[in-house]
């Protein structure tokens, strides 16, 4: 006979569990009425989105943009968090387009995405030794050990990437199975990295040299090469490419490029680096201040994400001057809040939630950032906005990444309500932003934790 199961007396914190009483007061607020029978049973066979789905929200989208830039092919990022690098690359392609006047150019995201995980696993494996005096529960410690690598990132990414091991075209390097999916690599590195990490804290404990750390630090790296080059390929030293028109004809000469060359072809005089500012909404913060993220970059020797923080009101002013001239911007959103998928509108009248459930969903941008609710998660490129009759933005427009069919023709559309709700990031050139905000953003720094829960990479 199996025994009876019984819990201890003291199980439950009788002051802070939910005792019969408090049960009883639960279930007795639950008034049951026929409409209530019919609303679970719809929600019972349907999706939540699709019952709270404003009707009256849901007539013809107006496509039409007073400001709008050259229109370019539309990528897709599959299934991977590399939003960060398309939206970058988005960038710096549209800008090499207006450049040249006709050429074209797709880039590798395979290329600069294996130099992005080995620059991100040393960046773990270096961080575990020099925090290697910390204890293994430190906050710092968990930090590295918790996500010893990812996928996303920002556009800081990019710059630094690009600037050390330059660019590639998408023909010479293009996606294998494992950059479009990158689920399975990133749990074995993790895996890998994790047992290495504590390899690495022994050897510190037992008092080895630092030339015999990096020296195992170095073997462990080409242990997690080997890994990338089995499955996303081997990057190439040099090769040969020719140019082609927005026709498709190729209208250069072939020439012989390293990567560096490549990327200096693309790029123009002007580097990635020093051209640009990066500025963000948190309403948590004080404005007009500049801030920067710790351990918020790709590269143990590159750059933290720094950014002025700023309102809605000046992001909007610096996003609608670069539009004037005919540039897109690197972009980041809560993408996922008041998405209507199917027409790749983001409104925060799509859905009606409230209502649904009777009750409300009352948090402003800055409750619902430091509660985790809200949060910088998926790179776009702002393309576009409409003005009204004042020079105010009524909606933007942004190119995606999920492929050209989805949505818009591969892009969003946005309120301007929503975006001031749900939009973080604009990384603009600087020659679009006044004096005194540039003289902001070269403030001293104030330090931030990438704990941070706005400080998620975008995916």
């Amino acid at each position: 006979m199996m025994a009876a199961f019984m819990l201890p007396a003291n199980a439950q914190d009788s002051n802070g569990g939910i005792s019969k009483d408090m049960l009883r007061v639960i279930q007795q607020s639950q008034q049951r009425t026929p409409a209530d029978k019919a609303l679970f049973n719809a929600l019972a066979a349907n999706s939540i989105d699709a019952l709270a789905a404003n009707h009256a929200n849901k007539g013809s989208l107006d496509t039409y943009f007073s400001i709008e830039t050259p229109s370019q092919s539309i990528t897709d990022q599959k299934q991977s968090g590399r939003c960060w690098m398309f939206s970058g690359f988005n960038v710096l392609r549209s800008e090499f387009a207006e450049r040249t006047d006709s050429l074209t150019v797709n880039l590798s995201h395979d290329y600069l995405f294996f130099w992005d995980q080995l620059e991100k696993a040393n960046l773990f494996l270096q961080g575990v030794i020099d925090c290697a005096d910390k204890p293994i529960d430190d906050e710092r410690v968990r930090f590295f050990f918790k996500s010893p690598i990812n996928d996303g990132g920002t556009y800081c990414g990019v710059a630094d990437l690009v600037a050390k091991y330059g660019l590639v075209p998408a023909e010479i390097m293009p996606e294998t199975y494992s950059s479009d999916n990158t689920s399975k690599v990133a749990s074995l590195l993790k895996s890998k990295l994790r047992e290495y990490g504590l390899q690495l804290r022994d050897m510190v404990a037992k008092g080895k040299s630092k030339a015999d750390i990096k020296a195992e630090k170095t073997k462990m790296l080409s242990t997690v090469y080997r890994m990338l080059s089995l499955t996303m390929g081997e990057p190439p030293s040099e090769f040969t490419y020719a140019f082609k028109n927005k026709q498709g004809r190729t209208v250069t000469e072939p020439k012989k490029y390293n990567p560096v060359t490549f990327a200096a072809e693309i790029l123009g005089e002007k580097p990635v680096y020093g051209s640009f500012i990066m500025v963000m909404n948190d309403p948590r913060r004080e404005y007009y201040k500049t801030y920067e993220v710790e351990y918020d970059r790709h590269t143990y020797d590159g750059t933290n994400w720094k950014y002025l923080n700023l309102p809605m009101e000046d992001i909007a002013k610096l996003a609608i001057a670069s539009l004037k001239d005919g540039r897109k911007m690197y972009s980041s959103y809560d993408v996922g809040k008041f998405l209507d998928r199917k027409r790749g509108y983001c409104d925060v009248e799509n859905f009606d939630y409230g209502t649904l459930f009777g009750t409300t969903f009352g948090m402003d941008k800055a409750q619902r950032i430091m509660t985790y609710d809200s949060g910088s998660t998926h790179a776009m490129t702002l393309t576009a906005v409409d003005l009204d009759a004042d020079g105010k933005p009524v909606m933007w427009k942004v190119e995606n990444s999920w492929g050209p069919d989805y949505g818009q023709k591969g892009c969003l559309i946005m309120t301007n309500e929503w975006f001031n709700e749900y939009m973080f990031r604009l990384v603009v050139d600087k020659k679009y932003v006044p004096a005194d905000m540039l003289k902001q953003y070269e403030q001293k720094p104030v330090m931030v934790m990438p704990e941070d829960p706005l400080f998620l990479p975008d995916e």
